[in-house]
């Protein structure tokens, strides 16, 4: 494994990310943000769109966790959903690039299976991180050969309605933990620095934190709704 991406074992990758309706979403803000997330002691940063990955890789030399969020009719996979973000990725080329792994069929009708075979053809040297929403999809990418696996839609998807990563001191995790044989980085609402370290306690490779440290908006919600009545 590249000794970029070995950087990461253990350590905390910091998700900057803002759509177009949030108030940060500008690529020279995820870069600035990135560089903030690094001051703190960030080992690697998680990015959507290329535009904002080559804003942060100029700003910052740490690997890059690489996505790009798009909508298609009739899908519900959003997170790298097709070849067109694939290449796209590839024009900035990040250490690792995430898709959505879970049952639910791309753009077009195609399988999981059938998009990541060709993806791997392609692109055989790329590295891939499976977004899974529960232990049979992680199983299921471990399989098919993705590089990490993720469990950043735990909790976003029909058949995880009602999972909490957290629960049971992260059952989940421990349970894919047991049952892959490729490295787990921990993602989705990891929202205290005490649960970042439990899950690296527990063998995880990496942990994503996101929305606590990158959204202002949803903090300072959280103090506001505090305050309320």
């Amino acid at each position: 494994m590249d000794k970029r991406v070995e950087s990461l074992k253990g350590r905390l990758i910091v998700s900057c990310q803002a759509l177009p309706e949030e108030p940060l979403h500008s690529s020279y803000i995820m870069g600035r943000m990135a560089v903030a997330a690094k001051m703190g002691g960030a080992a690697g940063i998680r990015a959507n769109t290329m535009e904002d990955i080559r804003q942060i890789q100029e700003e910052t030399n740490l690997p890059i966790i690489g996505i790009v969020k798009r909508d298609y009719e009739n899908s519900q996979v959003y997170i790298t959903p097709t070849m067109k973000e694939i290449r796209e990725l590839m024009e900035v080329r990040p250490e690792i690039i995430a898709m959505d792994a879970t049952g639910a069929l791309r753009p077009q009708g195609r399988s999981l299976e059938d998009f990541f075979s060709e993806v791997k053809e392609q692109y055989p040297d790329q590295l891939f991180m499976a977004d899974c929403s529960t232990i049979e999809e992680a199983i299921r990418a471990d399989v098919l050969g993705f590089d990490f696996i993720g469990t950043t839609m735990v909790g976003y998807t029909p058949q995880s309605t009602g999972l909490k990563i957290e629960n049971n001191d992260f059952e989940i995790i421990r349970e894919i933990l047991a049952d892959v044989k490729h490295p787990v980085i921990a993602e989705g609402n990891i929202n205290t620095p005490e649960k970042a370290r439990r899950v690296i306690e527990l063998g995880c490779y990496s942990v994503v934190v996101g929305s606590i440290i990158t959204r202002p908006q949803l903090i300072t919600k959280s103090f506001a709704d505090a305050l309320k009545g």
